[in-house]
């Protein structure tokens, strides 16, 4: 692509954080088992303290009761217009990642119909019928999926505008005695494409992307099985992992994939600026980076090096799957993590994995405001 081709921008970004805030002391009092179903030798407290020190999660995010997954996909998507000054009758795509669809919280059965992308066009109140909107369910990285798709159809001149919203209410496929529960959240964030003209100079907006999925050995790390509390047997399905084989699988996948894109960017590691990485578990995302480092042919990075490239919100937002990382950029774009800020001819990285298992990567180079 010529520096002069149409590049695909964010135009703008906005996100919804659920009020109800959860912190670890919530906890305390439930009844935490193990896979059989039995109390765990560990008191709550040293579980819980466990699961802060690994993951850096303190506090995590969930909907109010009468909220579902497409009520704050829908917020987020009128945050981002707005913010925008963009009428809604001129999208041509508005896509929605999720993977549970909308689940009530008197009744945990995933809805899917209509889609959720569906339902957020029919609440922007969108006449336009060549707006298309789908949805997309490609585990944590499906937001970046659904981004990378619509630079696609940006490219071919199949669209022009384009709404990819990441949105999940995990909180309602938990099992409340799976410790590992502990780390899902709500949210939602959206972000707005466009295509805006090459001007000859360095390719700005989104450069290289790279994609996998290693299906054949890891497709179940994580699945839908029954609650840790055999009395619930049989009803409900909540939200399963395989954590170690999880967090070995993304050690080892997600600094190979960056490492793709980068080079399809014509790129390394040291022209990176911030690093926006899937906010599953703080030290699993450090990790990565080490990892992403050695591989560049540079080991023994600092904390501190890794704290001032990757901006995390995990601490206070907890994993939202699917929105973590729309919902990170939004905060960084409006200044709101602490240390760090973007500007134009900033180099970002964008980077996830999750179910299936998938993961992906997006190298964006931030463009000028429009119209400098």
């Amino acid at each position: 692509m010529s520096p002069s081709s149409p590049r695909t921008v964010i135009a703008a970004s906005a996100s919804y954080l659920p009020t109800r805030v959860v912190p670890n002391a919530a906890f305390l009092d439930g009844q935490l088992l193990d896979g059989a179903g039995r109390p765990f030798a560990k008191s709550n407290q040293e579980i819980v303290a466990q699961l802060e020190a690994i993951t850096g999660i303190r506090e995590r995010r969930y909907v109010e009761d009468d909220q579902v997954t497409s009520d704050i996909a829908l917020a987020a998507a009128r945050a981002a217009l707005e913010r925008a000054g963009t009428d809604p009758e001129s999208l041509d795509l508005l896509i929605v990642a999720h993977n549970f669809g909308d689940v009530a919280a008197d009744n945990r059965r995933s809805d899917f119909v209509p889609s959720l992308a569906a339902r957020v066009k029919h609440g922007l109140a969108i006449e336009n019928p060549w707006s298309v909107a789908f949805d997309l369910a490609f585990g944590c990285p499906g937001w970046l999926q659904g981004v990378l798709l619509a630079h696609d159809a940006i490219r071919l001149g199949e669209a022009r505008r384009a709404l990819v919203i990441g949105a999940e209410t995990l909180s309602r496929i938990s099992d409340p005695h799976d410790r590992d529960g502990m780390i899902y959240a709500d949210g939602a964030g959206a972000t707005l494409l466009e295509a805006r003209a090459g001007n000859g100079a360095a390719p700005v907006g989104i450069l290289a992307s790279a994609t996998r999925s290693d299906t054949r050995h890891h497709a179940r790390l994580l699945w839908m099985g029954e609650s840790h509390d055999r009395g619930r047997a049989g009803r409900e399905l909540f939200l399963k992992m395989e954590g170690r084989k999880l967090y070995k699988y993304a050690c080892q996948v997600v600094p190979e994939v960056v490492l793709r894109a980068l080079e399809r960017a014509g790129a390394t590691l040291a022209d990176v600026s911030k690093i926006l990485i899937h906010q599953a578990n703080a030290k699993m995302d450090e990790a990565i980076v080490r990892r992403l480092f050695e591989l560049s042919g540079r080991g023994g990075v600092t904390a501190a090096e890794i704290e001032r490239l990757v901006p995390m919100s995990i601490s206070w937002l907890g994993n939202s799957s699917v929105a973590t990382i729309p919902t990170l950029l939004d905060l960084l774009e409006r200044g709101e993590i602490e240390g760090h800020a973007v500007a134009p001819g900033d180099l970002l990285v964008f980077a996830s994995v999750g179910a299936g298992m998938n993961a992906n990567a997006m190298v964006y180079r931030v463009p000028p405001a429009a119209g400098e």
